[in-house]
């Protein structure tokens, strides 16, 4: 098995995809809003997927975080807020916007698994920062670590009621990040003790299946490597002070913060000991440049990731998507109450 993510070209697999990724053999796949036209075609897609890998437990992902994190979108799916929503309810009532979370990503999963999706890449546990760049922003579930980590506890709860692997992102925190790492990359400087608020909400979440590095430089920890190809960081940070034990991805490859050609990112990023690279784009030629510049998946990734897919079981009988989205918009509603 290749430790890769790939992404999808369009509505359906090409006849070249389906010979390439069945002797790639990737760990699993991404979707994004072009491979999403509708439900039945969506399903389809997923279905050819599993079929293709004869693997029933096959990891295929998606951004569905809510506001404009959003891959699938009305009319066809429903409709979810992004994370300063549950922020402002947790200001006025703690109790109830850990409730709003949690039911609005159960009814998120069960959408989800209906469309054959097994993990979903989200919550997001950045801490948001006055004056950093908006692309956390909105997503944030708030400022205060203990808060973030309450709804995104919450939220990997509800995913994993409706089916779905949910992922902690991005390690070790991208709320400081004073630019977009799309298109370049992000330094921090900011002392250790002052990222200790940064990692909290992660050493709270260590236990969630999957997480998400980011691509930022961190010049207190490794002054040179960005935290997706940093061994210090990974090995001194993510896996031993945070305490992480789960599959760890990285962030897309293919994001302009990173230096060099897709293949050599990726060899690096596994050698600093990430379990699996994230590509995204479903550029033939890097796709394969990675599977040339990877070994197989080792065992214990193997085992991460088979341990992931079997964590969720889906429950119906908490209620239903609309009456899990009924009571998550009383509960939001109560903000607008209160003013």
């Amino acid at each position: 098995m290749t430790p890769a993510i790939f992404g999808i070209s369009g509505l359906e697999l090409t006849e070249e995809e389906r010979a390439f990724f069945k002797e790639a053999d990737p760990a699993g796949y991404i979707l994004f809003g072009r491979n999403c036209d509708n439900p039945d075609q969506l399903r389809v897609l997923t279905d050819d997927l599993r079929a293709l890998h004869g693997r029933e437990r096959l990891l295929i992902s998606i951004d569905q975080e809510g506001g404009r994190v959003a891959r699938l979108r009305p009319p066809h799916w429903a409709p979810y807020p992004a994370g300063e929503k549950f922020d402002d309810l947790y200001r006025l009532a703690p109790a109830s916007a850990i409730e709003a979370a949690r039911a609005n990503a159960h009814a998120m999963a069960l959408e989800l698994s209906a469309m054959g999706i097994t993990v979903d890449y989200h919550p997001p546990l950045d801490v948001r920062q006055p004056g950093a760049h908006d692309v956390i922003g909105d997503r944030s579930l708030g400022s205060e670590p203990m808060q973030v980590a309450a709804i995104g506890r919450a939220t990997l709860d509800g995913l994993a009621r409706g089916g779905v692997a949910g992922c902690i992102k991005h390690m070790p925190g991208h709320g400081r990040t004073t630019t977009d790492t799309h298109k370049e990359m992000p330094t921090v400087t900011a002392s250790d003790a002052e990222l200790e608020a940064d990692l909290a909400p992660f050493q709270a979440l260590k236990d969630a299946p999957i997480g998400m590095t980011g691509h930022l430089l961190f010049t207190e920890w490794d002054a040179d490597n960005p935290a997706t190809l940093s061994e210090t960081i990974i090995r001194d940070i993510i896996r031993t002070r945070i305490g992480f034990d789960g599959l760890l991805l990285t962030d897309d490859i293919d994001m302009e913060a990173l230096d060099g050609t897709i293949p050599e990112r990726s060899a690096k990023a596994y050698a600093a000991g990430c379990d699996i690279i994230l590509n995204c784009w479903a550029k033939k030629d890097d796709m394969q440049g990675i599977c040339e510049a990877l070994p197989s998946m080792s065992d214990a990734a193997i085992a991460r990731l088979d341990g992931a897919l079997a964590q969720t079981k889906i429950r119906d009988d908490l209620g239903s998507s609309a009456e899990l989205l009924a009571k998550r918009d009383t509960l939001l509603n109560l903000v607008g109450e209160a003013t």
